[in-house]
């Protein structure tokens, strides 16, 4: 049985997927590869193209991203949108989902899945966003890891977990010191589930939405 981390910033762990950004090392069993809502430049152009060459040749890019928007942090939306389609795009023809960041900016995701007649499947990782969010999401290929906030009873993270569609739920560490292990056992109390038929079914949801498998 293993505990699958879908998104996590430590390098070199087993069964976990790294978030490399725009950079790969030797180091890294399996990663994500792409331009965070942050670092979009005015150039990001030449960065995509890397992104796109390494994904295509390597297949230990099991998913594109961080991508997304913020209106918090990052450059104008309008550049950040360009950046987001053209990553989206590359996950669709790839097959592979999207690792998605979002903050304060559901509207312009919401605009994009309603106008975008073939979105890729989408992970919003460390999901916290209230419940009725996450239903307005339904109908769409979003999917949802849940991290740190899980571990706390009142969170949006938590009450989600709880009503969420087993089949849409991944688990991840993102940048804390967290086990994963103490994610996945958490979630289990929560879902009265055993821990793990939990581990085994994020992993049938990975295959379920990705040409690239995990076991």
């Amino acid at each position: 049985m293993h505990f699958w981390d879908f998104h996590t910033h430590h390098e070199g762990r087993p069964y976990s997927i790294c978030q490399a950004g725009m950079n790969t090392t030797e180091t890294e069993t399996h990663l994500s590869l792409g331009i965070h809502p942050w670092e979009v430049v005015l150039n990001w152009e030449k960065d995509f193209e890397k992104i796109k060459q390494k994904s295509v040749q390597n297949l230990r890019v099991l998913a594109l991203g961080e991508s997304g928007f913020d209106r918090l942090k990052g450059p104008q939306i309008s550049l950040q949108k360009e950046a987001f389609f053209a990553q989206a795009n590359l996950a669709t023809r790839l097959e592979i989902p999207l690792i998605l960041h979002c903050v304060k900016a559901h509207d312009l995701l919401l605009e994009y899945l309603k106008s975008e007649k073939n979105p890729p499947n989408m992970i919003w990782h460390g999901w916290n966003q209230k419940p009725e969010l996450a239903s307005r999401l339904l109908p769409f290929p979003i999917y949802f890891s849940f991290g740190k906030q899980v571990l706390h009873p009142e969170s949006n993270s938590a009450k989600w977990l709880k009503i969420c569609p087993i089949n849409r739920v991944f688990f991840e560490t993102d940048d804390s010191e967290l086990k994963i292990e103490s994610i996945y056992q958490s979630a289990s109390l929560s879902l009265q589930l055993p821990v793990a038929r939990l581990a085994e079914q994020v992993v049938k949801n990975w295959n379920a939405i990705s040409k690239r498998k995990i076991s």
